[in-house]
């Protein structure tokens, strides 16, 4: 089978290139316009050069495949340019959905997220749903997902089956491209963390998160959604995770949820002036104190969906991290 990865020299677009290659499937890594491919030296990879926000290089890239996984998206934890986000998030997605009619894709996989998910209040158990509204979420990011999903699972048809995936937390080996927590981390691993931020959230360990994607090709269904989650983790826990694998000391002092939320703001100006990944902005401080009970039930019984052991994910992505310079 022919596949194409949008969003490939992501985090798990890199990590599900490598996995699809090793599966035997022709793989075309659609690489926007600039960006290095030499994290995929010595695989057996197509390559086309584009922008989703280009629907011409889309239908090039597209053209003779039969099937495409859309990862292409900008996550932002701060406020950031909004406009952007929602162009390639939302418009890049339309654009994705109309090249694949175009040169008659018969199959899409959606990477989309767990915050395109209506929140639940309390610990009540967060199922799968179709009803994705902008409205009905919080912050520019999950806004443009959960617009973007709306439209692209309305899309499904006979003609063009789609399937929608739901990851919550990534977290994992192969992030070439360091994300917020992958920066928290590193920190934490070069005593740079005076304190840590009460509160958690749901990881989910990347390999899971394309071994996921690849079971929604070859067994979802159609129309359907699957929440590809992994296990709740409190900020504390992670840092004393960092601890024990590195020997660094696991800062102490904790954050009260409502100074960190005052600050969030000035956090992000902070963070922009000494060029950083930010960490506790508004919008981190709210999503590590939602409900993050995701239920993957669903995708346990139709995709053979179990995520692995989060001390086994730790201890593999700070191994590779030091492996690769990044501690």
């Amino acid at each position: 089978m022919k596949v194409v990865v949008t969003g490939s020299t992501g985090h798990i677009g890199n990590v599900l290139v490598r996995y699809l290659v090793d599966k035997g499937y022709d793989v075309t890594a659609f690489v926007r316009n600039g960006e290095k491919t030499n994290l995929f030296n010595g695989l057996n990879v197509n390559f086309a050069y584009g922008d989703v926000r280009d629907i011409d290089s889309l239908k090039k890239a597209f053209e003779n495949n039969d099937a495409v996984f859309h990862l292409a998206g900008l996550i932002d934890i701060g406020n950031g340019n909004k406009k952007l986000m929602h162009d390639i998030n939302v418009n890049g997605s339309k654009n994705v959905i109309e090249a694949c009619k175009l040169t008659k894709v018969k199959r899409l996989i959606y990477t989309s997220s767990v915050h395109a998910i209506p929140p639940k209040p309390g610990n009540e158990i967060i199922y799968e749903t179709n009803n994705f509204s902008p409205d009905l979420v919080k912050g520019t990011y999950a806004k443009t997902k959960a617009e973007a999903t709306k439209y692209i699972l309305e899309a499904n048809s006979k003609d063009l089956e789609v399937i929608i995936t739901h990851p919550s937390g990534v977290i994992g080996p192969y992030e070439y491209i360091t994300s917020n927590l992958g920066q928290l981390i590193i920190d934490c691993a070069h005593k740079k963390m005076g304190a840590y931020l009460d509160g958690g959230y749901n990881f989910v360990d990347v390999r899971d998160v394309a071994d996921g994607l690849i079971s929604a090709l070859e067994k979802g269904k159609p129309g359907e959604c699957y929440i590809l989650a992994g296990h709740y983790v409190t900020i504390k826990e992670l840092m004393k995770y960092v601890q024990d694998i590195t020997g660094v000391p696991a800062p102490k002092f904790k954050i009260a949820r409502w100074f960190a939320y005052a600050t969030g703001a000035l956090s992000e100006i902070y963070y922009k002036i000494v060029k950083q990944k930010p960490l506790f902005t508004s919008y981190s401080v709210y999503t590590t104190g939602t409900n993050a009970n995701f239920s993957i039930e669903k995708a346990k019984k139709e995709l053979g969906y179990f995520p692995r052991d989060f001390e086994k994910t730790m201890v593999d992505t700070i191994y590779w991290m030091k492996e690769n310079g990044k501690i």
